[in-house]
């Protein structure tokens, strides 16, 4: 083993955020803290990042990342972080805010860069960068203003499609999403989303299979694995709830079945060219739409997928035949 491979490397372990994916994400940073824990050469600090933006340890104590690379704790110790793991769902760790800060300081730090993570953060500019690509998405209209005209576009999807989902733009894990049917739950839904976003898509319902797939840079190669699919209940869709909540009811396939050969090579072909054209490191998870007619859709990308018991990201990697603990100690060592 190389002295680069035997120095401890210290890592610091972001989670929390304070939004409404706050415990989620420290159920994710609980399987990387377990995975980072099985690597000698690792030293791991965790703090979780309050509403207010203060870091706080395990202990109560608030800590301070400055400029000079150094964790400091309010008892006055300091230590120089050599990487960080920013496992924030939704702002500020898929928004790209917290990875702006993160290369204002030099440091390097695992998952998508800033940009890469404010486009597909947003449900709109990642339609606009998918279409830019040459990439099939779901048939949609955008709002940018809560107002009787933009509304009266709503009303014209609604009739047009019959059935609609409104999404707040910039939510992450289908926070802010809901499904349509008549123009009373129109409004409504129109209201609670611009309450979460300035702006909001209005997309086509479809039936479809959802598929996804676990996109993820590993030995310096890029890895797509063959998508598994995600079973909602008959009476919802794959909401926040069915995503996390221990009661879900959604059934998770890690391998997909019944595709033919020309679906499994568009679903690898048009995850390799979101992957390479959003310009995404490290990691992410590309979610497809397959309806009874046989189209499929690219839905989202997802720059920093869930990594909880139920999480398919995870769970497709280790079908993939890759350890996580040897994928992300080899990521860390790279960088730094």
């Amino acid at each position: 083993m190389s002295d680069k491979a035997q120095q401890t490397i210290h890592v610091l372990l972001i989670c929390g955020g304070g939004s409404s994916e706050h415990d989620v994400s420290l159920r994710t940073a609980d399987f990387i803290q377990r995975e980072l824990g099985k690597l000698n050469d690792i030293q791991l600090s965790r703090v979780t990042m309050e509403a207010d933006g203060r870091f706080v340890d395990a202990n109560g104590q608030v800590q301070e990342l400055r400029s000079d690379k150094l964790l400091y704790s309010a008892t006055g110790s300091a230590q120089l972080v050599d990487y960080v793991i920013p496992a924030i769902h939704g702002y500020p760790g898929e928004t790209g805010d917290l990875q702006s800060q993160l290369e204002i300081l030099g440091l390097p730090y695992y998952g998508c860069g800033s940009e890469a993570s404010k486009i597909c953060f947003n449900k709109i500019t990642t339609k606009l960068w998918l279409t830019a690509l040459g990439i099939d998405n779901t048939p949609y209209k955008f709002l940018c203003a809560n107002t009787s005209e933009e509304i009266a576009r709503a009303r014209d999807a609604l009739t047009l499609w019959g059935s609609v989902f409104v999404k707040a733009s910039n939510q992450g894990s289908s926070v802010g999403c809901y499904k349509v049917s008549d123009e009373d739950a129109l409004e409504k839904a129109l209201r609670e989303a611009f309450s979460l976003s300035p702006y909001v898509l209005v997309e086509k319902c479809l039936k479809v299979r959802e598929l996804e797939v676990a996109a993820y840079t590993y030995q310096g190669e890029l890895v797509i694995t063959p998508p598994g699919e995600v079973c909602a209940p008959e009476d919802t869709f794959y909401s926040y709830e069915e995503k996390y909540a221990e009661a879900s009811r959604a059934q998770t396939h890690v391998v997909a079945e019944g595709l033919s050969d020309a679906q499994l090579g568009w679903i690898h072909e048009a995850s390799k060219r979101a992957f390479i054209g959003l310009q995404l490191k490290d990691l992410s998870r590309i979610d497809f739409f397959l309806t009874d007619d046989g189209e499929i859709y690219l839905n989202e990308v997802n720059t920093f997928p869930g990594m909880t018991p139920i999480s398919m990201f995870p769970k497709m990697l280790q079908n993939q035949g890759h350890d996580f603990s040897t994928y992300l100690g080899a990521l860390i060592r790279d960088a730094v």
